[in-house]
């Protein structure tokens, strides 16, 4: 993330965003956790989700929205928002654990 070095965005657990088929998903860093609300298209030939998302910075309610793009490789690349605060440029890789998170 463009805010953080990985040591922070690992601070509570590893870091993480992971979408659902049904069009959720969810995500984790530092003390931030949310669940978001997806919104899949395409945009020049390649997957995009816009979301909005609501959640908890060490136990406060916080809400934003972003956006992330699949590249050819695999990465995704997006921005987070946080309502009336942050916002950071973020980039995923794919998980090579196997395992799947526990939904809330």
């Amino acid at each position: 993330m463009e805010m953080w070095d990985q040591e922070v965005i690992d601070l509570v657990g590893p870091g993480f965003i992971e979408f659902a088929k049904d069009g959720t998903g969810r995500f984790g860093f530092v003390a931030v956790e949310g669940w978001m609300d997806c919104r899949w298209i395409e945009r020049d030939g390649r997957p995009f989700v816009e979301f909005t998302w609501d959640g908890t910075d060490e136990g406060d309610q916080i809400s934003g929205r972003g956006w992330a793009a699949l590249a050819e490789n695999g990465t995704l690349a997006g921005r987070f928002f946080m309502h009336l605060g942050d916002e950071s440029g973020f980039r995923a890789v794919p998980s090579t654990k196997g395992k799947k998170r526990n939904q809330p």
